[in-house]
């Protein structure tokens, strides 16, 4: 009953759809800027301040940032249904990144500059072929981190946003592969850095997330009722449990449902932010928050 995920059929596709998608992309990264990164004109820079104010502790702001975050995109997150109905579906999306996407690179941008601060609990970077195991996961996690943006013309509001029911791909494996992904790439980042600042930032987006499952679940069963419950019996929270008790049955080429676009996409996204790491650590820095 539930909906084959990453589904993209070229034929389908309006050159004028992604047109509009790249317009409106641009217009967000552009007011994005001067309403909040630039620290001439945009508010970032004082936020990050108010917040430091509250403690000394690298490891207290870090918790405090996600637990704005996590407070905001959940809230907006249980308010959908409410709110699709009050205004629409697509001005709940703009209302919905407006918010959310400024404390989101708030948050990463402070990771980004604090990472070694705090104690420094274990060092394990010279551990042979631990670069590699690490990054190895990393990479595995963003396959589970991304199937929300499958459909990147209704995150942009450019197609009618939906909650979507899916069944298929990264879904036979977890219910909840955002949180998988957390976790995973928590763990990774934790165990190299290896200090107080990163077990705090991974408690708070661990726990975002874990939250997460027992509200995106709630949310799904309101929308959809019995049919959630049909994918519920079918799926699993702990990655292939579903699959080794028999509930989850995997068809013969089910290899097929990864060999799509958006994957191959995901995959694209995470080298090239990989290999970016340098530019994002160096434009962090300049911003001085």
């Amino acid at each position: 009953v539930g909906e084959d995920s990453a589904v993209f059929e070229l034929g389908k596709q309006k050159v004028s759809s992604w047109i509009y998608f790249t317009a409106i992309l641009g217009v967000v990264l552009y007011v994005l800027n001067v309403a909040w990164i630039d620290n001439s004109t945009g508010y970032g820079k004082a936020f990050i301040d108010a917040v430091s104010t509250l403690s000394d502790s690298s490891e207290v702001v870090m918790l405090i940032l996600i637990l704005i975050f996590a407070g905001v995109h959940s809230g907006l997150a249980s308010f959908r249904n409410t709110g699709e109905k009050l205004i629409g579906e697509r001005p709940f999306r703009v209302l919905f990144a407006g918010i959310s996407l400024p404390l989101a690179v708030s948050t990463v941008v402070y990771f980004i500059n604090h990472r070694y601060d705090g104690l420094q609990l274990w060092q394990l970077q010279d551990a042979p072929g631990l670069h590699q195991l690490l990054w190895l996961s990393n990479f595995i996690s963003f396959f589970f981190l991304y199937p929300s943006t499958f459909n990147l013309l209704e995150v942009a509001a450019v197609d009618k946003p939906k909650l979507h029911l899916w069944e298929t791909g990264i879904i036979r494996i977890t219910r909840h592969p955002q949180m998988v992904g957390q976790v995973i790439w928590c763990l990774a980042h934790t165990i190299w850095i290896g200090n107080s600042v990163a077990v705090a930032a991974s408690i708070g987006l661990i726990a975002h997330h874990l939250f997460g499952v027992w509200n995106g679940d709630r949310r799904l069963a309101i929308r959809y009722g019995e049919d959630f419950e049909l994918v519920k019996s079918r799926t699993s929270v702990v990655p292939f449990a579903a699959i080794l008790d028999g509930r989850q049955e995997l068809p013969k080429d089910f290899y097929k449902e990864f060999i799509r676009l958006p994957y191959l996409t995901v995959t694209a996204i995470t080298l090239g932010a990989y290999f970016a790491h340098p530019l994002m650590q160096a434009a962090s820095f300049n911003l001085h928050w």
